[in-house]
């Protein structure tokens, strides 16, 4: 059986549907079963997406990606700082 990928949207999609399933009566195990996802996944949508709507949804995106491109500056700092400090141990006379 293939594995269905759900992004990030389609994810709380389910876990609205869900959560309307689970305020009519139903147990978490049958609304996942409504909803065609295992309990785990739930579980673990529910820990990452917890009450996250759409707009905080696309800001935690922003900033993933910020900070990712923030990491890449560093790491590109760090690589010539340490040029600069190899070039400059070589040229320091020996005594």
């Amino acid at each position: 059986m293939a594995r269905k990928r759900y992004s990030d949207e389609d994810a709380l999609k389910v876990l609205r549907e869900i959560d309307i399933h689970l305020h009519d009566g139903l147990d978490v195990l049958s609304a996942c079963r409504k909803a065609e996802i295992s309990d785990k996944t739930y579980y673990y949508w529910r820990k990452k997406f917890g009450g996250l709507g759409r707009p905080q949804l696309s800001e935690m995106k922003a900033l993933k990606t910020e900070n990712e491109r923030l990491k890449k500056i560093v790491a590109d700092l760090q690589l010539d700082k340490l040029i600069l400090k190899e070039s400059l141990d070589y040229l320091k006379p020996k005594v």
